[in-house]
């Protein structure tokens, strides 16, 4: 379990084929007090720690990870959001977020507020998948409120200091985020899908 609260920055370092999987080495600050075993969010992709080498560690995406994210598009020197599992004796400040992917948005709007950004992000709607103007939204693992919400876009307001500490400074027109829906939100709708 996550919050969508981002913890550091991770740079991948190298990247290997496997099959279907692919194993990604990423150094950060947060590597060497990693356990194996451990899960971490990676843009919001929950991967489990299977190998540390002092500030680089490793982990596996496996074929059905990247299908449903953008992990596939990764290459050397990209930078990834990294969030540790949440304690259950810690503090709760983004929202509920399982670090399961649902799907892929597009970035296809970025308007400079004068201090803040609102990123519009669209998406192929599916599996009843929705947002709700003030509900929660992952991008990239960040936990973000929407201000805007279409049946297959919304809107986000980004303040400065979130920019300036995830890759959403990275972030242009076309380019792919990963996208979870809020649990809350998925609940209802399918409930809503078996009363017709």
């Amino acid at each position: 379990m996550f919050t969508g609260i981002i913890e550091t920055l991770g740079e991948i370092q190298h990247i290997e084929s496997d099959g279907g999987n692919i194993h990604y080495y990423i150094k950060s600050s947060i590597s060497k007090d990693l356990k194996i075993d451990q899960s971490v969010s990676h843009d919001g992709v929950c991967l489990t720690v299977v190998g540390i080498n002092e500030d680089i560690h490793q982990v596996t995406a496996i074929q059905e990870t990247l299908i449903k994210s953008n992990l596939g598009n990764l290459k050397k020197g990209d930078i990834v959001n990294l969030e540790r599992c949440t304690p259950a004796n810690g503090r709760f400040d983004g929202h509920i977020v399982q670090g399961h992917v649902d799907q892929t948005a597009t970035c296809v709007n970025i308007k400079d507020q004068e201090g803040s950004y609102v990123f519009t992000f669209e998406y192929t709607p599916k599996h009843n998948n929705i947002t709700v103007e003030k509900g929660s939204i992952t991008v990239n693992g960040i936990s973000l409120t929407v201000i805007d919400s279409e049946p297959n876009r919304f809107s986000v307001a980004i303040i400065p200091y979130t920019l300036e500490h995830t890759n959403l400074s990275k972030i242009r027109i076309k380019d792919i985020v990963n996208i979870e829906f809020d649990i809350v939100g998925k609940y209802v709708a399918k409930i809503m899908s078996m009363r017709d």
